[in-house]
């Protein structure tokens, strides 16, 4: 029987590495852990689709399972794409992207390099402009076959310097120091978007 730690990273090996996080954990490696230790689905990764949950069947030898609709489905990969006409430069998508595809300075408009993007979508909620869109890559194509072992490497070698950087500045998150400065922003980011709006109406 393989150790559940030499399991964990095995499966983990076996991931897309989008970390999109549709699989309700916060990352690959949490949910490869899950697996390996408290026996979690292995249905749970629309973008590994079909031949993802067979992997990880494989590895942990149990049945193959379609996928669970409550995690998403199975589709072509995407790319985001930002509206430049409606960017605001709130940095709020900067923050959300796992793989620091998305670049761009405070107020100034932001841009995505479609090398890096995985299409995980999670910097689609955290816009408040709505100025982010998807697009699809790799027409026909769906899963393991819209998606490389060499790209899964990238993208996880690019994850491990967002989240050490994020880690590394993470900034004081008692109630006392963070509410002023999640205020501040709030601000900033609403009297951007109306200064844009009024612009717009000229």
């Amino acid at each position: 029987m393989t150790p559940p730690v030499v399991l964990a990273q095995r499966l983990h090996d076996a991931l897309p590495q989008t970390q999109c996080t549709r699989c309700g954990y916060p990352d690959c490696q949490a949910y490869a852990e899950a697996i390996a230790h408290e026996g979690a689905a292995i249905n749970r990764c629309p973008p590994g689709g079909a031949e993802g949950v067979a992997r990880l069947a494989a590895l942990t030898g149990t049945p193959a399972l379609p996928l669970d609709p409550t995690c998403g489905s199975e589709g072509p990969r995407a790319m985001a794409v930002i509206d430049e006409a409606w960017c605001i430069g709130c940095t709020l998508c900067l923050d959300a992207c796992p793989t620091d595809a998305i670049v761009g300075i405070h107020k100034r408009m932001h841009t995505v390099i479609e090398a890096h993007c995985t299409g995980c979508e999670l910097c689609i909620p955290v816009c408040p402009v709505d100025c982010i869109s998807l697009e699809n890559e790799t027409p026909g194509r769906s899963g393991w076959q819209a998606w490389s072992k060499a790209q899964a490497d990238a993208a996880l070698a690019r994850y491990t310097v967002h989240r050490q950087r994020r880690t590394a500045t993470a900034p004081d998150t008692t109630p006392a120091a963070a509410a002023p400065d999640a205020d501040a922003r709030k601000r900033s980011i609403v009297e951007a978007a109306l200064a844009r709006a009024r612009n717009a109406k000229r």
